[in-house]
């Protein structure tokens, strides 16, 4: 096809009209679009496109009138970018720094000629002489991180290190025997309650404190409390969204648990729903008539026990969620391939089990969150703890993951997003105001607790990667402590036996 041929399937005339085009372009749409293809976009595009009289626009002319929006130039001082860089640079520069700097006063005041130095000042020099000086004074290193203008990576940071560093203080108490007598049920998994507590409260009442992905799991997989707009409803009538039925379901706490009235055993009462709530009459309307509780009408409405909902979700809801959970944990067994072909069936085992321990556990899980809203409804007084009583819905709804064994890396991850949901919400709420410098302070101190315990017991901090990373910030090499020191272990032993 030449340049001065019209496209297939183009109306007539259009081959004069349309400009110069290149022949590969050509080439793509002849093969890309039918005729049919054609005419339609074609005519879309003569529609919708601003035409001068008597002249038709061609689809492939560009317009390259619009003026762009230039984005303001900012300084270069003060460029998001080079300050989050410099910031950290400066922070791996100054934990470098000052380690090695206190490592060797710590050497030069051990000697025996600092001695009158140590008897002239006695508290001085057992602070500088001890063996936690160095990793404390190198944790100063974190005020560096003020340099950077990005809140939110701050306070991420800052509860990140600060729950890893009470994980690795648990792991170094466990490692001394304190904890040999805790009952069976005592683990990790204990921070889901709390989280699920925090997370579904806000999910509620206070969304934008929340992670995305954790309204969009909730959604997605809460297929018969928060239904999708059927199929067979009519485009006339309105059907509110998942996050109206959600919102709605806040204003029937706020409105202190109001009774449902039927409007199918009522119909001539003009105020069946409070008018905060008319949103939802699509859902509710034709609900059960034996449903007297308004959030048990809004959550299952063709359902009238919370316990036949509860079985009712389990079915809707498993097959959708093994699904996902199978595509993830098959992506995340890729790198584990050589181990899995080595022993094709006992992995295959091994992964199917834990689909399924998931599956049920994500799903009892839900299911019981949101079928505690009308179990507590139907058991406390409609004053009684209003609004805080889906703290307690999300506890419930966390008791599930005691039957999730491992997953210790999990349940920290939704402890750190309940830490930052608690604090986003009280600051919105305005129970207590951020003060300026805090994450600093707390970034400084964990750093503070992580290197003590790597110099006490290097083992007590999970993770090899880790270990070699906090080394080579030291400047020891991207070594392994833990290593290093099983190593020396075993050197002493064999010298002890001969």
């Amino acid at each position: 096809m030449s340049s001065s041929e019209a496209a297939p399937g183009a109306p007539a005339g259009a081959s004069e009209k349309a400009p110069d085009i290149h022949p590969v372009l050509q080439n793509a749409l002849r093969l890309s679009l039918s005729a049919k293809e054609y005419r339609a976009l074609h005519a879309i595009t003569v529609k919708r496109a601003p035409q001068r009289p008597g002249k038709a626009s061609y689809p492939l002319q560009l317009r390259c009138d619009v003026p762009l929006e230039k984005k303001p130039r900012v300084p270069l001082h003060r460029s998001p970018t080079l300050r989050l860089s410099f910031s950290l640079s400066l922070l791996l520069l100054l934990h470098r720094l000052l380690y090695r700097f206190l490592v060797r006063l710590r050497a030069n005041l051990r000697t025996d000629d600092a001695k009158p130095f140590r008897e002239r000042n006695p508290r001085i020099s057992r602070a500088l002489t001890s063996r936690f000086a160095p990793a404390i004074g190198a944790s100063l290193a974190g005020f560096a991180v003020g340099i950077m203008p990005q809140e939110q990576l701050r306070l991420t940071g800052a509860i990140y290190w600060s729950t890893r560093s009470l994980e690795f203080l648990f792991n170094l108490v466990n490692s001394k025997g304190l904890l040999g007598k805790r009952p069976w049920w005592f683990g990790s998994w204990l921070l889901m309650p709390v989280s699920c507590a925090q997370l579904f409260h806000a999910f509620v009442f206070d969304r934008e404190t929340t992670p995305k992905w954790f309204g969009n799991v909730i959604m997605k997989l809460s297929p018969s409390y928060i239904p999708d707009r059927p199929e067979s409803l009519p485009a006339n009538i309105a059907w509110p969204e998942k996050e109206q039925i959600v919102d709605s379901l806040a204003s029937i706490a706020d409105l202190r648990w109001p009774a449902f009235v039927s409007p199918i055993l009522h119909p001539g009462d003009p105020n069946i729903l409070p008018s905060s709530v008319k949103a939802i009459s699509p859902i509710t309307g034709p609900a059960h008539p034996s449903i007297t509780q308004l959030s048990c009408a809004l959550l299952h409405p063709g359902v009238p026990s919370c316990s036949t909902a509860f079985l009712h979700h389990i079915l809707l809801s498993v097959p959708p969620l093994a699904r996902f959970l199978t595509t993830v944990t098959l992506a995340l067994s890729i790198p584990k391939i050589k181990s899995i072909l080595s022993q094709p069936i006992t992995s295959i085992n091994s992964i199917c089990k834990r689909i399924i321990v998931m599956t049920a556990v994500l799903s009892a899980a839900i299911g019981s969150a949101w079928g505690s809203v009308c179990m507590l409804n139907s058991t406390l007084p409609r004053s009684t703890l209003p609004t805080k009583r889906f703290f307690l819905s999300g506890a419930l709804g966390g008791l599930p993951f005691l039957f999730l064994s491992s997953s210790r890396s999990v349940f920290l991850y939704f402890f750190r997003a309940a830490v930052d949901s608690a604090w986003k919400t009280g600051v919105n709420r305005g129970l207590w105001k951020g003060r300026r410098g805090g994450d600093m302070w707390i970034l400084v101190l964990s750093w503070a607790v992580i290197g003590s315990i790597l110099e006490a017991n290097p083992s007590a901090v999970q993770g090899s990667g880790l270990r070699k990373g906090l080394a080579w910030m030291r400047g020891d090499g991207f070594v392994d402590p833990a290593a290093l020191e099983k190593r020396k272990a075993r050197r002493e032993s064999k010298r002890a036996e001969l």
